[in-house]
């Protein structure tokens, strides 16, 4: 049982090498070579179809029963040796061949991807592209690949990866907390001390753009919530669970696709430690963003931020980690006001996100995914009534920026580290 070995923890090197199997694939790979004298049946799914094409055929199976046989018994053999080479490529071998197996700090120089088609989708990002949803092979289903859809359509490409998005951002907050996404940016995202509160808060952000949206919560839904939500048009939503009372509200939307999450899990990563984007050629990889607000974080203007500034900087800090670059988040009462999001310049964000925020913006606080190249973005949110910010820092113009923080009397704080999302 190599895969299982591999993946127990604190496993030693010697059980790694120790459980590494040879007959077997030999025997099963020998065997699927010769599928039109040898019938090689890899798993008890297949027993019964192949009891009943043995009846149907006097016990000689037809040759496409044996080629589909040993297409599997192929597949079979590939999944071990690839998760064998895979954990080897992850590990480094110690000098002590009793003592644990312990993680390479590189990247391997080669990874491998074993991926399982779930379910066609209808079609892509748009209807003349084709598309699949696929799920990590030959390990435990995680994530969206393991949610149960309790109901509605089924999902679409776009769906899913405004799932993704969503489900992702809920899980930054150990407080009851309700996202609302249109186009992998949140419209509405917030915090409260009841889920119904906090949903309520999120859809006060941008009403117009909740609208067809997707909406995930960190806890499982109760009646309170599905009472509001049902007010509004949804196209899915996600949540750890649904209460009974709550699913007799929302099943009354026939259309509406809800998924039951489970619990979230520990990092946001899918593969082995790192996330994969395709790129024409290749792919890059790179470790997930999943870092909290630096201990380094500073305030470097003459007037810090309030504890109540502070609260709110740290909660739009979490918020903007997933909006797309250029991104800005003006917050207040640990709700977004107004989202900037995907702008070429950071401060036509600004000028996005005090629209978006209107009057809300005033007492506010605002939260930048990368430095502010000029004093602009600066003026734009003090302007508005913003009184702190919060960014990472590191322009050649940081002087001129912190300067024109002090003019207005705004708080700013360096957090040295950017969340840009591409």
């Amino acid at each position: 049982p190599s895969a299982q070995t591999l993946r127990k923890p604190g496993v030693s090197f010697e059980e790694v090498i120790e459980n590494i199997d040879i007959g077997g694939p030999s025997m099963l790979r020998a065997a699927a070579k010769n599928f039109q004298d040898v019938a090689v049946v890899t798993s008890p799914d297949d027993y019964a179809a192949t009891l009943t094409a043995l009846r149907e055929g006097n016990g000689v199976l037809p040759e496409n029963a044996l080629f589909e046989l040993a297409r599997k018994a192929f597949l079979l053999t590939a999944r071990y040796d690839t998760q064998i080479a895979e954990a080897l490529a992850w590990i480094e071998k110690p000098a002590d061949k009793h003592a644990p197996a312990t993680a390479r700090p590189e990247f391997p120089p080669r990874v491998f991807l074993e991926l399982e088609k779930l379910a066609d989708m209808r079609y892509g990002e748009n209807p003349h592209q084709q598309a699949a949803f696929y799920g990590w092979g030959g390990r435990a289903a995680s994530g969206l690949a393991a949610a149960r859809q309790l109901q509605g359509k089924e999902l679409s490409y776009n769906n899913i990866v405004d799932l993704d998005a969503a489900w992702g951002l809920v899980n930054e907050f150990d407080e009851p907390a309700a996202a609302i996404i249109k186009h992998t940016n949140p419209c509405g995202m917030a915090i409260a001390g009841t889920l119904v509160e906090a949903y309520l808060k999120a859809y006060e952000t941008d009403t117009v753009s909740a609208f067809g949206s997707i909406i995930a919560f960190n806890r499982p839904v109760d009646p309170a919530t599905a009472t509001e939500v049902a007010k509004l048009f949804v196209e899915a939503i996600a949540a750890p669970s649904f209460e009974e009372a709550a699913l007799a509200i929302l099943t009354t939307k026939k259309n509406l696709r809800l998924l039951a999450m489970g619990a979230a899990e520990e990092s946001p990563s899918a593969g082995r430690g790192f996330q994969i984007r395709h790129v024409l050629g290749g792919a890059l990889a790179q470790t997930p963003d999943d870092a909290a607000l630096p201990k380094e974080a500073r305030a470097v203007t003459k007037r810090a931020a309030t504890p109540e500034e502070q609260r709110n900087l740290e909660f739009a800090w979490r918020v903007v980690k997933h909006v797309k670059s250029n991104a800005i988040v003006i917050a207040a009462n640990g709700r977004a006001i107004g989202v900037g999001a995907g702008q070429m310049s950071r401060v036509d964000a600004t000028k996005l996100a005090v629209q978006k925020a209107g009057a809300g913006a005033h007492g506010a606080v605002l939260a930048s995914d990368a430095f502010f190249p000029f004093r602009d973005g600066i003026d734009e949110a003090a302007a508005a009534g913003v009184t702190a910010i919060i960014q990472p820092g590191g322009s050649v113009r940081d002087n001129e920026t912190i300067e024109a923080a002090d003019t207005h009397g705004v708080a700013m704080i360096f957090t040295g580290m950017r969340h840009f999302r591409h």
